[in-house]
């Protein structure tokens, strides 16, 4: 039967997984290796139940089957360690997904720079910037969202860790002018010259390797830290309220916080 003869709240999942790619793109977008965006795992073709989460490990797949969910949308998948034995932990998660006819769907740089889902564009929102535009040039991309921000480091800091939720490590003087933002959501803290050369006065991120910091100082960029998890909630929360208004599909965010 067709979409259209389902029942309310059902879907096919080839048509969810169709959808999704048409949204997202993938095909058009360089990754990472480990990305293998798009359906990971199949179920036995249908969905009633969405789950959203950042991360495919094996609590969050425990928390989408106790949700009921018969789809879990993440943002990093289960391969970012490469081909691994399917035994231990490799084995349960793909176990307990496949007893509980859970199918697994991913999208990560695609759903870093959606226009109107992506983590980028949802956190500079949440700040306050709009849209922003688009910046830095990545493998053909442009992978962030930059704005200029009309007060200072602690006005930002303040308004940044109510959207993230938590605290935020601030790397500059909280009475400067936060200038142009630079966002690039996730482990970007890396890229500390290139914001430099970007002429960013405040980059945000989620983290970086501790070299970053003492660079940023001696390069005189302002640096807010928020948190790799925490500013990569938008995005699926997104996909999960887009597969509500398209399908009609009850939909939940699994939270299941790193601390990084």
């Amino acid at each position: 039967m067709g979409q259209s003869e389902l029942i309310p709240g059902m879907a096919k999942l080839s048509e969810v997984v169709g959808f999704l790619e048409k949204e997202l793109g993938a095909e058009r977008v360089p990754d990472y290796p480990g990305a293998h965006n798009g359906l990971q795992l199949q179920n036995g073709g249908e969905v009633r139940r969405v789950a959203c989460a950042v991360d495919a490990s094996q609590p969050v797949i425990e928390k989408a089957v106790a949700e009921g969910a018969d789809l879990l949308v993440v943002h990093h998948g289960m391969f970012w360690q490469g081909v691994r034995m399917l035994t231990g932990s490799a084995y349960s998660k793909l176990k307990i997904a496949m007893d509980a006819g859970l199918a697994i769907y991913s999208s990560h740089i695609p759903l870093d720079i959606h226009p109107e889902l992506g983590n980028n564009v949802r956190l500079s929102r949440s700040l306050g910037l709009g849209d922003g535009e688009p910046f830095f040039d990545w493998k053909g991309i442009f992978l962030g969202r930059r704005a200029p921000y009309e007060a200072n480091l602690a006005e930002l800091r303040k308004a940044l860790e109510l959207a993230v939720g938590g605290p935020v490590l601030l790397r500059g003087d909280e009475t400067t002018p936060a200038g142009l933002v630079g966002i690039i959501t996730g482990g970007a803290g890396g890229e500390i010259e290139a914001m430099v050369e970007e002429g960013i006065d405040t980059f945000v991120t989620g983290e970086g390797p501790h070299w970053s910091h003492p660079l940023a100082e001696e390069l005189g960029l302002n640096v807010l830290y928020a948190g790799h998890y925490a500013t990569e909630t938008f995005g699926v929360r997104a996909l999960g309220q887009l597969l509500n208004d398209q399908f009609s599909l009850d939909w939940t965010f699994v939270d299941h916080p790193t601390g990084l």
